[in-house]
Formats: structure tokens, C-alpha cells, sequence
């Protein structure tokens, strides 16, 4: 069976949200991190605000340093999860899912092919962790209070859910890679 797994920046102080306005380095640890994600993964879950900001974006991608990512994520089916969207036919290889989450995440699980990542998203990581449908959660905690505001990766009213370390491992720029399981 495929696994779900979401890798996300997140600050000291827990934030997800806009890291291109927080992060202030990224390494050659993470770049391979993330390379290892583009390796066992072949299917994207995307959530709403994630799409949007996106679908304009990596499609117009044919050069430079992020070539081999925009290659690889618009070749590669994505499913964005909305209940507000009514089409997601402006990027190629994407369909819509709406309705009931478990019931469609359960039917991409069983189905043949690597991993299943979810890009960005905070939100659907949320919904997922929540429903139990999130198998690992890979943080990259970088060491940074990003303040001012912005929305944090769990909510201050978040419902108890316990999570086991698989890894950890600090970079060079003082970064950690974190892999959390749910526990059962």
C-alpha cells in the first residue's frame, strides 16, 4: 500500500505559512531531503490555496535551477482537495477531489505507483493528520521565529494527537529534519 507524506517548513514558533519570507537558507541537506521526495513519491495531493498559487506558477517553469522540479511536478497526477473549487483544468494532470476525503485518499493509497506527497498545504496536512490519513509528517524546523502573525502549522485548539520520531538530523545551517509516524 502507497504512503502519504506531507514535508513541510515550519519556524520555531510553529509557523507554515509564506516560508519564502522567513527561510533564510536552504542547504545541501535539505536539497537532498527534498530530491529524496521527487525519488519515492509519484502523486501529489495539493490543497485549494496551495493550487492556486501554484497552478500559475510551475507551469510557465522551463529553465534554471528549478527546471527539474516544475518537469516533475507537472508531469506527475496531482489531487487537489477543495470544497470552493469548481475546476482545476488550468494545470495539466490534475483532478479535483471533493467529497469525502478518507474515502478518496483510501482508494490513492491502494492504487500502484510510490508515494503519495502533499506539497505546501498546511491545511490538508491538518485534515489528514486529524482523519488519521497522514502516514509520515516531515518537518523542516528551521531555527527562526517568523512571527508577525502568520498562521501556524496547528492551531492553538489543535485535538491531541501523539506522534512517534522516526528521525532527526541537523543540517549545516542549523535546520532539522524531523520524520514523525501518528501512533496508533
Amino acid at each position: 500500500m502507497r504512503k502519504v507524506v506531507s514535508g513541510l517548513f515550519v519556524s520555531l514558533d510553529g509557523v507554515a505559512q509564506s516560508p519564502d519570507q522567513w527561510q533564510f537558507a536552504f542547504d545541501e541537506e535539505m536539497g537532498a531531503a527534498l530530491a529524496n521526495t521527487l525519488e519515492t513519491a509519484d502523486t501529489i495531493l495539493l490543497g485549494r490555496v496551495t493550487f492556486t498559487e501554484w497552478a500559475g506558477y510551475w507551469p510557465t517553469v522551463t529553465s534554471g535551477e528549478d527546471a527539474g522540479f516544475a518537469k516533475w511536478i507537472n508531469e506527475s497526477p496531482k489531487y487537489v482537495v477543495s470544497s470552493t473549487l469548481d475546476s482545476v483544468d488550468d494545470w495539466s494532470n490534475s483532478t479535483l477531489v471533493w467529497g469525502d476525503l478518507a474515502e478518496a485518499i483510501g482508494e490513492l493509497k491502494a492504487g500502484e505507483g510510490k508515494n503519495i506527497t502533499v506539497a505546501g498545504s498546511p491545511t490538508l496536512v491538518r485534515s489528514l493528520l486529524e482523519q488519521d490519513l497522514l502516514d509520515e509528517l516531515v518537518l523542516l524546523i528551521h531555527p527562526v521565529v517568523a512571527g508577525e502573525g502568520r498562521r501556524k502549522l496547528f492551531a492553538d485548539d489543535a485535538s491531541l494527537k501523539k506522534l512517534e520520531l522516526v528521525s532527526a538530523e541537523p543540517t549545516s545551517s542549523g535546520v532539522i529534519i524531523a520524520t514523525y509516524r501518528p501512533m496508533a
